[in-house]
């Protein structure tokens, strides 16, 4: 019983700074003083930035359900793992709002690649964790198989980060093709454990 509360108040305390770190990006654009096209048109850059980020977030969260779905237990190690991801998904609204300001200029982007990247390897150590904990048999690790799309990722995020200072439109290009990667549902998780019955 005491496994499943504490797993049960992971992710509600997941869930609640998901939440907020969205909250903080919709409240990043600022409502113009102006009833122009031309004021609208400049906030495009900072509408664009915000769905790339909501984008990301909703995926993590809706992978993260998943993959705590896997978990029998919470293990210390489980907990700050977690904490590790959600200090790298907190950082999303700075980013997003510095690379919208500034019309996807060089550095911005860079750095907003350099959270998503560091996201992903956050994610990455989590599901490691939970791996580790559940042994040899693990069914996240039987579920996730090569995993191709979190190996991907990663790559692709640096790509990204070093054509910022050459092509700024090319970087923000594989950062988009990285979120339409993971917006296919990925259902090998679930699909598993509706075979087994859990």
């Amino acid at each position: 019983m005491t496994q499943n509360m504490g797993k049960n108040r992971l992710e509600a305390f997941s869930d609640g700074v998901i939440a907020i770190i969205i909250t903080i990006m919709v409240l990043e654009m600022k409502v113009p003083h102006d009833d122009s096209l031309e004021a609208i048109a400049q906030l495009v850059p900072v509408f664009m930035s915000y769905v790339l980020s909501f984008l990301y977030v909703a995926i993590y969260w809706n992978n993260h359900h998943h993959m705590l779905h896997t978990c029998a237990r919470v293990t210390g190690g489980i907990l700050w793992a977690n904490l590790h991801l959600l200090f790298w998904l907190s950082l999303f609204p700075f980013v997003t709002g510095w690379m919208g300001e500034n019309h996807f200029a060089a550095l911005p982007s860079a750095l907003y690649g350099g959270v998503l990247l560091a996201a992903a390897i956050a994610y990455w150590i989590l599901q490691q964790t939970i791996i580790r904990d559940q042994g040899t048999e693990s069914p996240l690790k039987t579920a996730i198989g090569s995993d191709w799309k979190g190996k991907l990722s990663p790559v692709m995020y640096v790509l990204g980060i070093l054509s910022t200072f050459l092509w700024p439109s090319v970087a923000l290009a594989f950062y988009a093709v990285v979120a339409l990667i993971w917006l296919v549902p990925d259902r090998r998780i679930e699909l598993r454990f509706h075979h087994t019955g859990t």
